[in-house]
């Protein structure tokens, strides 16, 4: 694969690569739980966790799975005539269900027209061989992509925000789900308490050896009804938040360790103005920084896996 007007290679060029046509996710929430929530593993969820940060207003768990993607289409079939979709199964823990319901739920999302594919969101712990043997088989027709919380890769990080899984595990299933046809995705925080640059440039060569396609990337925010967000108000001074000059300046270098094969889906997160307490960034949009990141990898004279051996 190559970069395309990009030092990296960004997600949105891959999309066009593969399909040719503009394809948007359409997220979903379906009221799944989590084992750190309902006490199978823990309470409480992760530390920094409030799921209502990535809510779009036509997520609700009352409403039907073809109710809220035919609401996701018709909002964006008025933006753009021609367009697929990927129906994203986002909130919480999206493998989390026993078999014959989660069958049940993926194959209503296929049925909807214009639907193509899927993409899951969910936790290394949660996976099992049926679940990935049977989205091998779904990946021969549709476009699946199955995205594990990795989060940290540091082993004291996870324990500390009460992950509940560790790395290693997380290791162990993206090798059990690798070369079975679907896309193989992670999700990194970057700046979680406890982590200086060293342990987050660390970040970057595990990642690289994980048999990943895609990668998300977010800085630590620290949201409203989080535990986190009592542990910042008591103790600002453990928590060492970017602001978006130095995260701009970090995941510049970040990027040129990286695997020079893996397409980066995102930099930055936006939690809700209402929900976020740290760090404010004013109001940079996501784009801005994305623009930004750019124009400091051309300064820098640097791109995706320059330092990558």
């Amino acid at each position: 694969m190559h970069f395309i007007g990009k030092r990296y290679l960004d997600y949105a060029s891959f999309i066009k690569l593969t399909f040719g046509e503009r394809v948007q996710k359409i997220a979903l929430d379906i009221g799944f739980s989590c084992p750190n929530r309902d006490g199978s593993k823990s309470f409480g969820g992760c530390t920094y966790c409030n799921n209502e940060t990535f809510n779009p207003d036509y997520c609700e768990p009352t409403k039907s799975i073809s109710q809220q993607l035919k609401e996701g289409i018709s909002f964006f079939d008025k933006k753009y005539k021609s367009q697929k979709y990927l129906a994203y199964f986002q909130a919480y823990t999206n493998t989390y269900a026993d078999f014959e319901s989660l069958k049940k739920m993926y194959e209503e999302a296929l049925s909807v027209p214009k639907v193509i594919g899927l993409v899951i969101g969910t936790r290394p712990d949660c996976i099992s061989n049926e679940i990935i043997n049977y989205l091998s088989l779904l990946s021969k027709k549709y476009f699946i992509s199955l995205e594990l919380g990795v989060e940290s890769t540091n082993e004291k990080t996870l324990l500390a925000v009460n992950r509940c899984h560790t790395f290693e595990e997380a290791k162990t299933t993206f090798e059990l789900c690798k070369n079975k046809g679907f896309h193989l995705g992670a999700h990194l925080i970057i700046g979680l308490p406890g982590e200086n640059k060293k342990d987050l440039m660390h970040h970057a060569s595990e990642i690289s050896k994980l048999p990943i396609n895609t990668l998300k990337i977010h800085h630590l925010q620290i949201v409203k009804n989080s535990i986190m967000g009592v542990q910042y108000k008591r103790n600002p001074e453990k928590f060492n938040l970017f602001s978006s000059e130095s995260y701009i300046d970090f995941i510049t270098d970040f990027i040129g360790n990286l695997r020079p094969n893996i397409i980066i889906e995102r930099f930055i997160s936006e939690a809700p103005k209402n929900l976020l307490i740290a760090p404010k960034w004013g109001n940079l949009k996501n784009f801005e920084i994305v623009a930004k990141i750019d124009k400091k990898l051309i300064e820098k004279n640097t791109w995706q896996g320059k330092f990558y051996n």
